[in-house]
């Protein structure tokens, strides 16, 4: 078994794993329109405030 053979080998194992994870992985779900979406936002409005009142 030559290198050449053993490396193309690794890499289109690599390749398939990687198509194998991506199409197995849960899909990201939009952050924004979930009510912990909503409070996240609100939290972080209040500490920009908090901030700028301070003087951060």
């Amino acid at each position: 078994m030559s290198c050449s053979k053993f490396l193309s080998g690794v890499g289109i194992g690599v390749a398939v794993g990687a198509a194998i994870a991506m199409s197995v992985s849960p899909k990201p779900r939009c952050i924004k329109r979930s009510p912990a979406g909503k409070a996240i936002r609100a939290v972080t409005e209040v500490m920009d405030h908090v901030a700028d009142a301070m003087g951060l």
